[in-house]
């Protein structure tokens, strides 16, 4: 198909609701490493990774290898049968998982396709296990598009359903340059917290199944916490019966660098992890891990037809290997730090630039028209994306506000490829500015 021939299948055949950032789609052929390649053969520097999912780099060999071997070997049978690479993954989820053991037993997991149904699952399973049904979740915050995770979801133009889902109620985020209370940190004492405890004496029947948080808020803007932030919703929710969620969907993996978890930045062993994206580097997946005695309280009959189906899991294996092999976790560190403070730099020359938050390979710029004002530059933000696009460059856009620019390359990127996008990022930002 030629390519106007494919935007016009985009058009007719597809429903309406699949975002994209451009008056028309760009047209994507191949990819390798760090570029993607349009159908006209344009190269494109990915910085944006298919929304935080390419961890490892485009068509990376060692994960082909491992899925082609098992696609040869077992494609499907479904997880009524137990298969080597299935259990490979849940040994070494096991093995790198912050969550503490249960009496000496091992993290649990279950295995689903998307990260929309590993929230589903991780929601099910603490209200199984604390017979309550309330559940906390984050303004700002991001959880999937199945009905709950759309009930969970604190954004507005992400949640679709007419139907409101019964049980969920939503807390402060900690959104530290735009705090709701007018308050800077740390003076402000974690208002954004310790308010918690009030919405549970509130909102809820005073005992709650669970708090689900992205340690940094993905679709939200990659809004990052305070230090203090998630030691004290921990403490204030398991307070009141609940447990606490991990949603990792976009952080696990490395991605926020040096650890394997976002949520091990701030301290606190979760309960519950849910993840995806970035596991099988681009290949179907989701995950819910759950300490042992909570996993156990998930009785009853449940499968997910396609979960650990046994060529996504030797991909997802594979990836965890590189990961430690090419040492990654310290390579996202020191890059990622690398390419914020030339960011920062930018922020210096550009006053569109309001702030630059975020850790490892998962980096955001909030453009603002104004730095004291704050108002939001979505339009200006289009604008950006679009001269990125003219710079064979590929970001991201999230935010409540439409304002923040969403930086997400695969974590085995160089400083040569940060300086290269901060060249191409530079020019795209200076035909916008005013």
């Amino acid at each position: 198909m030629t390519k106007d021939e494919l935007l016009l299948a985009h058009r007719q055949f597809l429903f309406p609701a699949t975002f994209h950032y451009f008056d028309q789609p760009l047209v994507l052929d191949h990819a390798q490493d760090q570029y993607c390649y349009d159908i006209d053969g344009n190269a494109y520097l990915d910085f944006f990774g298919g929304i935080v999912t390419v961890s490892v780099g485009h068509g990376n060999p060692k994960v082909k290898q491992a899925a082609a071997a098992q696609l040869d070997k077992l494609t499907h049978v479904s997880a009524c049968f137990a298969t080597e690479p299935m259990l490979a993954l849940a040994q070494k989820l096991a093995q790198i998982s912050p969550i503490p053991s249960a009496d000496g037993a091992p993290t649990k997991t279950f295995f689903t396709n998307s990260g929309s149904e590993a929230d589903e699952t991780a929601v099910l399973a603490a209200r199984l296990y604390t017979g309550s049904s309330d559940i906390i979740a984050l303004r700002h915050g991001y959880h999937g598009r199945t009905a709950l995770a759309m009930g969970l979801t604190g954004h507005a133009s992400w949640r679709l359903d007419p139907v409101p889902q019964p049980g969920i109620v939503h807390a402060h985020n900690a959104y530290c340059y735009r705090c709701p209370f007018g308050l800077t940190y740390p003076d402000c004492g974690v208002r954004c917290a310790t308010d918690l405890e009030e919405v549970i004496k509130t909102s809820t029947r005073g005992r709650v199944a669970a708090v689900i948080a992205e340690p940094i808020q993905g679709v939200g803007g990659f809004i990052t916490p305070p230090p203090a932030y998630f030691k004290i919703v921990a403490e204030i929710v398991r307070a009141h019966g609940g447990l606490f969620i991990a949603d990792e969907v976009q952080t696990a993996w490395g991605r926020t660098g040096s650890k394997w978890f976002g949520i091990e930045h701030w301290g606190v062993a979760p309960d519950i992890i849910t993840s995806a994206k970035g596991l099988a580097n681009g290949l179907p997946i989701g995950i819910t891990m759950a300490r042992a005695d909570v996993a156990d309280a998930f009785k009853g009959l449940t499968i997910s037809t396609f979960g650990g189906n046994p060529v996504v899991t030797a991909a997802g294996k594979a990836v965890l290997d590189f990961i430690e092999e090419q040492h990654l976790l310290q390579n996202t560190a020191t890059v990622g730090a690398y390419m914020k403070a030339q960011l920062q730099q930018l922020q210096q020359k550009h006053p569109l630039i309001g702030d630059v938050r975020g850790m490892g390979l998962l980096l955001g710029v909030e453009l603002v028209r104004d730095r004291t004002s704050k108002e939001p530059a979505a339009k200006e933000t289009n604008a950006l994306l679009a001269r990125c696009r003219d710079q064979r460059l590929l970001v991201g856009k999230g935010g409540l506000y439409g304002n923040v620019v969403r930086l997400s390359p695969p974590m085995n990127i160089t400083t040569d490829d940060v300086d290269e996008f901060i060249r191409r990022f530079d020019r795209s930002l200076g035909a916008v500015s005013p």
